[in-house]
């Protein structure tokens, strides 16, 4: 089935598919956008709003610097072990 066919079936009438279904105005401006961290890093994007400010981004972020310690002082198999284990 064609464009023209569904359209028929949805509306009534025969529209051609070039021409405008879609109302206008609905959607906001979607444009180029700054994110700007607290550690001074800004990264050029796209977004309805223009400028956003964070916290962390994957400059500073322990996780992405490699700086993220693990604190596991007793591993998870020893620690069942020693609530669930037998006497």
């Amino acid at each position: 089935m064609c464009v023209e066919g569904v359209l028929y079936a949805v509306f009534g009438e025969n529209i051609r598919a070039s021409e405008q279904v879609m109302k206008k105005n609905t959607h906001p401006d979607y444009g180029d956008a700054k994110i700007i961290c607290a550690c001074g890093n800004e990264i050029a994007t796209r977004s309805t709003v223009k400028e956003m400010h964070v916290n962390t981004c994957s400059s500073c972020h322990p996780f992405y610097t490699g700086q993220a310690t693990l604190i596991d002082a007793e591993g998870r198999v020893e620690q069942f072990k020693r609530r669930y284990g037998r006497k």
